[in-house]
């Protein structure tokens, strides 16, 4: 090898050994750099976890349906010949609403009325032989028994008499008037409506883990969308069980109605109390991560993100109730929730002061 030859060997062999070391430094000032910024923690939001007041009302959607209603129908069929139905108009139980055809049956009644007669003359005559011996024992008891039965035919027919009027079944407000004088009608024909309005009942459903709060006699408070200002009622019974279905308990209370400004079948917004609990754990709305199975937070603790699954109850404007997942005294995160990660370093810079 010749004298030119080495000196293009060594300078190509130099010039690799520079090449790596740079690539080296470089190497080694990058990891430093991941290494720091790794290293460094993340400022941060944070909120210390107090007891608050919570006063809680749930909002549910209710009906008001009539205390009392009913279809009228004649209980036995016949011509109408009286009609005494007057839409939307209030009536007294026993008020007299429509007569049915009833010459027939008080013909046949009339003639039960003079078997009668005719049968209690021969009872008193025989009655007065058989103290004489002037007629059988056997023969007088055929007699009794025979007014007995006639007696017993008579308030069958007066029975029958009495089917062919129909009467108001309690207080309350006639509906649409459905037949016509004249027509003829039957069992299954619905002449009209009659529903008690002077008193409604509200109809609403309490979700299961409510339920321990529904007690009879407490009053609540409703409103409507046809009326003005605030209705009250108080619950008188509810559902036997829970509906499996949608897991609610199912509750009635009793709405005053007098004025009757509230009309049955509408939608009421009932404001149910909860009561006051003194002891709330209450967090702002966006510390709560949700996620498909669960909601999480993420802690505080000795200069480390820790995650924890938390249970949410109810919720207010800007905040929501843990249930279940924090003590009180924690410290929660509130900002840069997006860059934190579980066991990462963080500080937290200032807190989010509670709003009284």
């Amino acid at each position: 090898m010749n004298l030119k030859t080495k000196e293009i060997a060594i300078l190509i062999f130099s010039s690799f050994l520079l090449f790596a070391c740079k690539n080296n430094g470089k190497k080694d000032k990058k990891n430093t750099v991941s290494t720091n910024r790794m290293q460094r923690a993340l400022p941060v939001e944070g909120y210390i976890v107090n007891p608050e007041v919570l006063t809680a009302n749930l909002q549910i959607a209710g009906t008001l349906i009539p205390m009392e209603e009913t279809e009228i129908h004649p209980e036995v069929s016949g011509r109408i010949v009286e009609l005494s139905i007057h839409e939307g108009t209030f009536v007294r139980k026993g008020t007299v609403l429509a007569r049915l055809f009833d010459g027939d049956l008080k013909a046949q009644l009339r003639k039960l009325q003079v078997q009668l007669q005719v049968a209690e003359k021969t009872l008193e005559r025989q009655n007065d032989l058989l103290k004489i011996g002037g007629i059988s024992q056997q023969d007088f008891d055929l007699t009794v028994l025979n007014v007995n039965s006639l007696k017993a035919d008579i308030a069958v027919m007066q029975t029958e008499i009495d089917k062919t009027v129909v009467k108001a079944p309690f207080d309350g407000r006639l509906g649409f008037k459905n037949v016509s004088p004249g027509a003829y009608v039957t069992p299954q024909n619905i002449l009209t409506t009659i529903r008690k309005t002077d008193e409604l009942k509200l109809e609403f459903s309490v979700p299961e883990k409510y339920v321990t709060n529904v007690k009879l006699g407490n009053k609540i408070g409703f409103t409507t969308a046809g009326q003005q200002g605030k209705f009250f009622a108080v619950i008188m019974s509810t559902e036997s069980g829970i509906d499996v279905s949608t897991r609610t308990l199912a509750v009635h209370a009793v709405v005053k109605n007098p004025a009757e400004a509230l009309k049955s079948g509408g939608f009421a917004n009932v404001d149910f109390d909860l009561g006051n609990d003194s002891k709330a754990i209450m967090i702002p709305n966006e510390a709560v991560i949700p996620e498909a199975r669960d909601k999480k937070v993420i802690v505080y603790k000795s200069g480390k993100a820790v995650f924890n699954v938390v249970e949410t109850g109810l919720r207010t404007a800007d905040k929501v109730e843990i249930t279940k997942g924090l003590n009180m005294g924690d410290t929660i995160i509130t900002t840069g929730l997006l860059a934190i990660k579980p066991g990462g370093n963080i500080t937290v810079s200032s807190f989010q002061k509670k709003e009284d």
